[in-house]
């Protein structure tokens, strides 16, 4: 069965966010507070809910601290309506985020998206090169010239888009409907998530991230991927 950790320590949040899982088939584990989440994460349960509020360590270091260990998706949950804090998160490496007040649907819809973005990818054997960068797709395993990369399910989804069609321009919301489903209601704010999670890429796979090689921006319109 399909664990999620739900990282919330608001029993009014938690409790229906927790049946509304489970009621789709999700083994739910729920934890309340920062320590006690981020050990239960290294556990390695298939997804985390990460309420950003949490005591004892908030959501974004627990995040800085798991990532140096996991690629386990993220969903943050936020009542912090500053969009630089969830930028944060996603540079991070968070792969979506919530923001208070939200519905179960929503988490759950939220939630069925990432594991859709894990789980669609083609048969056994596909393959996907540009130029020194590689994607294993069926197990989500990233190479630069040889040498193995961490990324999460997110950036890997993104990477594969623009992969698949080196040279092509893609615009912010063609981007927003292949990694979320949609084309990002939420305007600029999800446009900036785009933007937050490129940085991360060009981190990991550009020899030098603020001259990138692969990963171009085309101003005013979003990015394209190049194999020179």
């Amino acid at each position: 069965m399909t664990k999620v950790l739900l990282a919330e320590d608001d029993p009014a949040i938690s409790d229906p966010l927790a049946r509304a899982l489970r009621r789709e088939g999700y083994d739910v584990d729920v934890c309340t507070d920062g320590v006690a989440a981020l050990e239960e994460a290294l556990r390695a349960p298939d997804l985390l809910v990460l309420d950003l509020g949490l005591p004892k360590m908030d959501g974004l270091d627990v995040t800085r601290a798991l990532r140096q260990h996991s690629s386990v998706p993220i969903i943050m949950l936020t009542a912090r309506v500053e969009e630089s804090d969830k930028l944060v998160g996603l540079e991070l490496g968070a792969d979506d985020y919530l923001t208070k007040p939200f519905s179960p649907r929503e988490l759950v819809a939220r939630v069925r998206a990432v594991f859709r973005r894990i789980d669609r990818g083609p048969g056994r054997g596909d393959v996907v090169r540009a130029g020194d960068v590689v994607l294993d797709v069926p197990r989500m395993r990233v190479t630069v010239a040889g040498r193995p990369v961490e990324v999460t399910s997110t950036e890997f989804t993104l990477l594969s888009t623009l992969m698949r069609q080196p040279g092509r321009v893609f615009t912010r919301a063609l981007l927003l409907d292949a990694v979320h489903g949609h084309g990002g209601d939420e305007g600029a704010a999800f446009a900036r998530a785009v933007d937050a999670h490129v940085k991360n890429l060009r981190r990991k796979i550009e020899a030098d991230p603020h001259a990138p090689r692969h990963l171009l921006t085309v101003y005013g319109v979003g990015y394209r991927f190049t194999d020179l």
